[in-house]
């Protein structure tokens, strides 16, 4: 049975009036019918067998609710169709190559309970990669789709294929990333390596995590993470980005360590918001200088903004003179407001 259907069994409601608005509905076929739900268990899961004979079904379009892998349910679903895409947190949703994301307006929900104001960190919901069995395959995962939104989800990345320095990566419009965590345990002294590329056109980033201060970065090289890097996805570059109460987090090995790094000069245009993020630092020998930086010089086409935003256990909140701009409980480029250890 479609469980958008209006039944006997249905118990709420005007029975004859939501099956009059149901049919009107449906004579407008395809837009404007309700999204399809789909349930994403791997085959091992615990509850897999009882949920699948219990709670299967086939929606009109031939689509199965339930679904044994997220790139399955990726294939399913319909674009611009407002599908929503449920992940089972009993284990990692392990893929074998990129998950590729073209389709618009998917929502990605992992089902770990975990809603409100968290920042990410541990979400039984994963997405994860070892080594690709791609070689041209950039991260875990890109997204280009349009108004996709993601809740409650790690991306789990252990790849050391020597394409896939990045853990997501993101080329979409209007993508919003809600209590995420972005975790790369690999190429860890690769250059440029990073847990999120941000290519993006207006993403939001809120209440996330990217890094961890676990992994030690032992060599004095910008391994950010979250690089701007123009067209690292063809004809795609970071466009007003937003991120807002995000933890960045470092096992620093070098000064040259930082958490935010754009590569060019035109890598951050219009701007770049960080919005009450904190940035952290576990040293391992040596404090990083910046905690954001602009390696390619001063940006050319917009700003990175810092609005009462910290760091702890750097030298420097942020480089002055590379179109970096600082407001609010640390309103200054040198290190008074750092937080530090003596």
């Amino acid at each position: 049975m479609n469980p958008h259907d209006i039944t006997g069994e249905t118990v709420h409601g005007n029975l004859g009036l939501q099956k009059v608005l149901q049919d009107i509905v449906r004579t407008l076929s395809p837009s404007f019918i309700p999204g399809n739900i789909y349930v994403v268990f791997n085959t091992s899961d615990e509850a897999y067998v009882q949920y699948a004979k219990d709670w299967d079904m086939k929606y009109p379009d031939g689509t199965n609710l339930i679904q044994t892998s997220v790139a399955d349910a990726v294939t399913a679903a319909t674009s611009n169709r407002h599908d929503v895409i449920m992940l089972n947190a009993h284990n990692a949703h392990a893929v074998t190559s990129m998950l590729t994301i073209t389709k618009n307006r998917l929502h990605f929900v992992g089902m770990g309970m975990r809603g409100g104001n968290g920042v990410g960190m541990g979400s039984r919901a994963r997405i994860s990669m070892g080594n690709s069995t791609v070689s041209a395959d950039i991260a875990l995962m890109q997204n280009t789709g349009v108004g996709n939104t993601f809740d409650n989800i790690k991306f789990d990345s252990s790849s050391t294929v020597a394409a896939s320095i990045w853990g997501v990566a993101e080329g979409g419009e209007y993508t919003i990333y809600r209590n995420c965590e972005f975790y790369k345990s690999s190429d860890l002294e690769v250059t440029l390596s990073a847990e999120l590329l941000e290519n993006g056109d207006s993403c939001q980033y809120l209440n996330c995590s990217f890094g961890s201060t676990a992994n030690a970065i032992s060599t004095a090289i910008i391994h950010p993470c979250v690089e701007f890097a123009r067209e690292k996805i063809t004809d795609k570059f970071s466009r007003d980005a937003y991120f807002k109460d995000c933890l960045f987090l470092r096992r620093a090995g070098g000064t040259a360590n930082s958490f935010v790094d754009a590569t060019g000069v035109n890598d951050v245009n219009r701007m770049a918001m960080f919005k009450n993020c904190d940035f952290v630092a576990n040293e391992l020998g040596s404090v990083p200088a910046e905690a954001v930086t602009a390696s390619g010089g001063k940006q050319e086409r917009g700003a990175i903004l810092l609005s009462d935003s910290k760091c702890f256990n750097c030298t420097l909140l942020t480089e002055a003179s590379v179109g970096t701009m600082v407001a609010g409980a640390t309103n200054t480029h040198n290190t008074s407001g750092i937080a530090k250890d003596g």
